[in-house]
This record gives structure tokens, sequence and C-alpha cells, in this order.
């Protein structure tokens, strides 16, 4: 089972099953099960290249973890929802639940790639295999799913495991757990360690600051800036979160996480500007 999506072997789901309304990150509104405007025949998006100029960036941030491909080629076959309307409303019904799971499959893979939590990976391969049968059911069980429920005792699960990675780090370790830091001035901060689960750090100022082992399960970063930053070793950090902030060449990473494309652009705007003033 691939965590990672593909978007060649879906249906397109991302961009029917789920609603969407009009705000900054996205251009228009759109009902659960309606197909987007810009989604093509062959499931492809028509201005993939150009979602952020086109006011589409909550796309541009959106990740199933490999379970479009999972519902469209394993739940149902290979079965195209434009086919079959029963089909495609268990489908949009069941893709979300998926989506979820798969969320929480990338979270315990990555939680056992953590040598500090070596004494939970008993429980972590258990809850990983108890969640992976999840995904195997039938469609109408598994959009029964209450995944809400499994989440929270994954996530009591993964809070143990982040604790003892976070606990190697020496010197005060901060909790912001859940803390609302939108607009924070938090510039060359020495965040080393802390939990920042669930926080909203919503353009936070985190130019030059020293992130490393900090625990970013599910903060959200959108228009926060990065450059400069030291994300290396951020526990349960995705591309997705990195998708939603800004950073530069400067911003330090752990493989195999990546620039954003845009990271780069924003960079030249930012030199330009500094060679204006």
């Amino acid at each position: 089972m691939s965590l990672v999506a593909d978007c060649s072997s879906c249906f397109g789901l991302c961009c029917v099953a789920l609603p969407f309304a009009a705000s900054a990150d996205f251009a228009l509104d759109k009902d659960a099960g309606t197909p987007c405007p810009n989604l093509r025949e062959d499931f492809r998006c028509g201005i993939h290249d150009r979602l952020r100029d086109r006011g589409f960036t909550g796309c541009t941030v959106f990740d199933c973890f490999g379970a479009g491909q999972q519902v469209s080629q394993v739940t149902f076959g290979g079965r195209d929802w434009r086919d079959d309307p029963a089909t495609a409303r268990s489908m949009f019904a069941v893709f979300p639940v998926m989506r979820g799971l798969h969320e929480l499959l990338w979270y315990l893979t990555e939680a056992l790639a953590l040598p500090a939590a070596a004494p939970l990976h008993p429980e972590l391969r258990q809850a990983l295999a108890d969640t992976e049968r999840l995904t195997q059911l039938p469609p109408d069980e598994l959009a029964a799913v209450d995944v809400p429920a499994v989440r929270q005792q994954v996530n009591e699960l993964l809070v143990r495991a982040a604790d003892r990675a976070r606990a190697s780090v020496p010197g005060r370790r901060h909790n912001h757990r859940g803390a609302d830091l939108i607009g924070a001035k938090l510039r060359g901060a020495d965040l080393r360690g802390a939990s920042l689960r669930g926080a909203l750090l919503i353009g936070a100022d985190l130019r030059k600051a020293d992130l490393r082992s900090a625990d970013v399960t599910g903060a959200d970063f959108r228009g926060a800036d990065l450059r400069g930053a030291d994300l290396t070793g951020c526990l349960f950090l995705t591309q997705a979160q990195l998708t939603a902030a800004r950073g530069d060449a400067s911003t330090r990473l752990s493989a195999p996480l990546t620039p954003p494309a845009h990271w780069a652009s924003s960079g030249r705007r930012a030199a330009a500007s500094a060679a204006r003033c």
C-alpha cells in the first residue's frame, strides 16, 4: 500500500468528492460530489501549473496520502464513478474516510522510524496493522468507520512517540500545543524540541527560527515565513505543511522533504525588494 499520492491512478476524487468554499484558498464554491470546473476528462487538472495564480492555493496543499488510488483501484476495483451513479455516491462517501485512515498510516510509519520510540514499536506496529485492516473493508463498512475515534486512539500513541523523541533535546522544551500563534513574531526563536502540535502559525514570522526535533503534527503553517529556519529532524512535518508556508534556499529540511517550487519565486521577489530599498 502506497502512502504517496498517485494522481494517474485516481479518478480525480479530491476534485469531485470534497466541497470547498470561495475564500483565500479557493476561487469559487463547489459542493461535495460536484466536479471542479478545472477537472479534465482524463481526470487531470486543467490549471495544475497555475493553481496559485488562479486562486486555488488550497489545492496545492492538499495531500490524500495515497487514498485516491486506493479507493479508485482497490476498494472499487478500477470502476469509474462516471459510469454508475450508485458507485459515484459510495465512492465519494468512502474517499474522505480513506484519506483520514491513510493520513494516520503515514504518521504511524513516521513514528516507527524514530529510534527514540523503539520501546513503543510493538504498539505502533499493532496500530498500523489495525488501521490498515480498516482500509481493506468493503465500501459500505468503510464508509461507516468512525475516523475521529480511530484518530484519538492513534494520536495518544503518536504523542508518546514524539515525547520520547523530544526528550533527547537538551534544555527547555516549550509547550505550544494547540496555541494561537497567528502572526507571532518568532524570528530566531529557539523552538528545539518544542511541542507545536495543532498550533496555529498562520502568517507567523519564523525566519531563522530553530525548530529541530519540534513536534509539528497538524500545525497550520499557512503563510508562515520559514526563510532561514532550521526544520531538520522536525517530527511529523509533511510536504503539504511546507507548501502552505513561505521559505527559500536557506530553509533547512530533512530528506525526503523538498522545497516547494513557489519558494524559489518568493525568494527572488524578496531579493528584488531588498535591492530596491
